[in-house]
């Protein structure tokens, strides 16, 4: 972990989305010092899915020798915007620190993204970040125009998680057990405070959080693994080869989740492959992996062995087999025999294969994030 030094004590750092995950823990990374928090965040009653309001936030930060205004901010609300900081300013005479941590997210494809959600992206993501700094992905644009009209005066940076962090989103998005392939909220913040001790000159990057924190120094990154030695799963956003990420995965010593030979298949294509995995998942399948799931994935296959199959894991007891499932699929998924067969014996990891682009996917993202973890319990069963 990054030891604090002291440096914030007494500086004013506004944070969108502070209530709870990311933006909670860089908040009290800060207050640490001795920082001023403005906590700017919807929650203001407690949720009843989310734990977390801007003022339980605040009592965290004042525990650990921060000062806190807990402040209502929707990031799309220009006037809830300006109040906050006619507040900030108020209470603490200005602001020396904005992080835009804010944000909506919809993991789906073009056409099945509704207009609504899309609106919503927009106007949290990109025109909530015109009114603040920093934020992430498409909004990085903003960072490079930023970073150039502010130059000498106020520096613009964008900060990326380089594994899955884990956050009620990320619960929501992969479903129970997918916390084991996630680092704590910790690395972040750690990473966020690193950059808040920069001079201005350090501006208009895209910092990774395990690069900036390894030119500090650390290299002991298991504290920040919710489970240590588990292989953890790469950020949606970040360009890295599955064929890399194994690699590293391997040399740490960490236990793949599917072994090769439990399942006894040639990641090459051959007469019988396919049929012959989806004959050991169609063994494995339990009622409570039905339970767990609720989803039907259909896969269309291209090369030997290829054609549609499909996996049912929402009538009672879950059911395999060739050709269309009786009930519409949720998750539509298209690659090779050869990856098929990867995936399923260990060898390619789903979200790897996704960001590569060797497996596209229609449908219900959130349910295709739930297929890894599916592995996972299969695999337990063999």
């Amino acid at each position: 972990m990054l030891p604090n030094t002291g440096r914030l004590a007494g500086c004013t750092v506004f944070i969108t989305g502070a209530s709870r995950g990311i933006g909670k823990a860089i908040a009290l990374k800060a207050a640490k010092d001795g920082a001023n928090i403005v906590i700017a965040a919807k929650t203001a009653q407690p949720h009843p899915k989310l734990l977390g309001t801007i003022y339980t936030a605040a009592e965290e930060i004042e525990a650990v020798g921060g000062k806190a205004l807990p402040c209502i901010v929707d990031v799309r609300d220009e006037q809830q915007i300006s109040a906050a900081v006619e507040k900030a300013i108020k209470k603490f005479g200005g602001i020396d620190i904005l992080v835009n941590n804010a944000s909506a997210i919809s993991l789906t494809n073009t056409l099945d993204t509704p207009t609504k959600r899309l609106d919503l992206m927009m106007n949290v993501n990109t025109r909530g970040t015109y009114l603040y700094t920093i934020a992430k992905y498409g909004m990085s644009m903003y960072v490079l125009g930023m970073a150039e009209e502010f130059k000498g005066e106020i520096a613009v940076n964008a900060l990326w998680p380089k594994t899955a962090i884990h956050t009620a989103a990320m619960d929501m998005l992969g479903g129970p057990g997918i916390e084991s392939q996630c680092r704590k909220v910790d690395i972040i913040a750690d990473a966020a405070y690193s950059i808040f001790q920069k001079p201005k000159s350090f501006t208009g990057n895209f910092v990774i959080d395990e690069n900036i924190l390894k030119e500090e120094g650390i290299e002991n990154f298991d504290v920040y693994a919710i489970k240590p030695g588990h292989p953890l799963q790469p950020d949606f956003f970040l360009d890295e080869y599955p064929e890399a990420v194994s690699k590293k995965v391997e040399s740490t010593g960490a236990v793949p989740e599917f072994k090769e030979e439990k399942l006894q298949l040639q990641p090459k294509p051959r007469s019988g492959a396919v049929e012959e995995t989806f004959r050991i998942v169609k063994d494995s399948l339990s009622d409570d992996v039905v339970k767990a799931t609720q989803a039907i994935y259909l896969f269309e296959l291209s090369g030997e062995d290829g054609g549609t199959w499909f996996l049912d894991l929402k009538s009672k007891g879950g059911n395999v087999g060739y050709g269309e499932p009786s009930d519409q699929a949720d998750v539509v998924m298209s690659m090779t025999t050869d990856d098929f067969v990867k995936m399923f014996s260990g060898k390619l990891k789903p979200t790897m294969a996704f960001m590569s682009g060797k497996l596209k996917i229609k449908g219900n993202m959130a349910l295709a994030i739930k297929l890894e973890k599916l592995m996972n319990q299969m695999n337990a069963r063999l």
